[in-house]
């Protein structure tokens, strides 16, 4: 159910909605949601903030609700709203279902945005043309020495040192939004977001976010399987998505330098490689693992 936010709404309506769905994130979401109120960005319009708390057991929806006053204070709007089923699909349609704003923000609840983002979002976005923008994605330090070594190969992957992967958090503006209607129920929402646009229409802003890998091996081997089997369903289901595919080639003969100057992180990164191509079900047993 609906939490309504405390007094009067702000007038005019919000510009951009930001949609955090949280499963059972009682212990990350107060970072998230505190990260978003450092935000440096004026506008008139101001900012609505939706956290959609679906099939949690903890106390992910009271920890967002104690955060209204302080959005408030800064004539921004938090609403929470509370769902019994656990999908995170479900959950963004919920989400898209009340948001008001014409810039949709679509962000994990383990995610830490700079307080640059949402305005250098907002530029990238304040267009008629269909839109779709990311971030500098940051990886937040590894605990675990297998994630840690991992990270140091994945961070250096063209993709994501090339491309807008958009993982953890992604934005489109309304023309964009028009792409499709409802999230379909699938396991990639960023893969199938990202290739519902042209490279063209991609942007990359330089304002960073902190997004977080699984720790420990087994988790990053769980995980990876399930990214693999996430795009492989849009292949299937989405092939005409294919034609907006721009992933940069990872040559083999980077592969090799890396594997020299990093010898134990590269066998890990091959190791998970390797791994995920035991078959395995992608939906299946899935947690991030922290």
């Amino acid at each position: 159910m609906p939490h309504p936010p405390r007094g009067p709404m702000t007038e005019p309506l919000p510009v951009l909605s930001i949609l955090i769905p949280a499963s059972n994130e009682e212990a990350l979401i107060g970072a998230c949601l505190s990260a978003v109120l450092q935000s440096d960005w004026v506008h008139e319009g101001g900012v609505e903030t939706v956290v959609i708390s679906n099939g949690s057991q903890d106390r992910t929806a009271q920890t967002a609700l104690r955060h209204q006053e302080e959005f408030a204070r800064k004539s921004w709007c938090l609403r929470v709203l509370e769902r019994e089923e656990g999908s995170k699909l479900g959950a963004l349609n919920a989400g898209d279902r009340v948001a008001r704003g014409a810039i949709r923000v679509y962000l994990d609840a383990d995610v830490e945005i700079s307080e640059r983002l949402l305005g250098n979002l907002y530029e990238a976005l304040d267009t008629p043309r269909p839109r779709y923008a990311s971030g500098q994605l940051n990886l937040f330090a590894p605990r675990t020495w297998a994630t840690r070594a991992y990270a140091r190969i994945y961070a250096q992957v063209p993709f994501m040192t090339q491309g807008v992967p958009g993982a953890g958090l992604f934005a489109v503006n309304a023309a964009g939004r028009r792409r499709w209607g409802a999230f379909p129920d699938i396991i990639s929402d960023d893969t199938f977001v990202r290739l519902s646009f042209r490279p063209e229409e991609r942007v990359r802003v330089n304002a960073p976010y902190s997004w977080p890998l699984v720790e420990g091996w087994r988790n990053l081997v769980r995980v990876r399987r399930r990214q693999n089997a996430g795009v492989d369903e849009i292949k299937t289901r989405y092939p005409e998505l294919l034609e907006n595919d721009d992933k940069p080639p990872y040559p083999a003969i980077e592969k090799v330098k890396q594997a020299f100057r990093d010898p134990v992180g590269f066998a890990v990164y091959a190791s998970v490689a390797l791994a995920v191509r035991i078959k395995g079900s992608g939906r299946s047993g899935w947690s991030r693992g922290r």
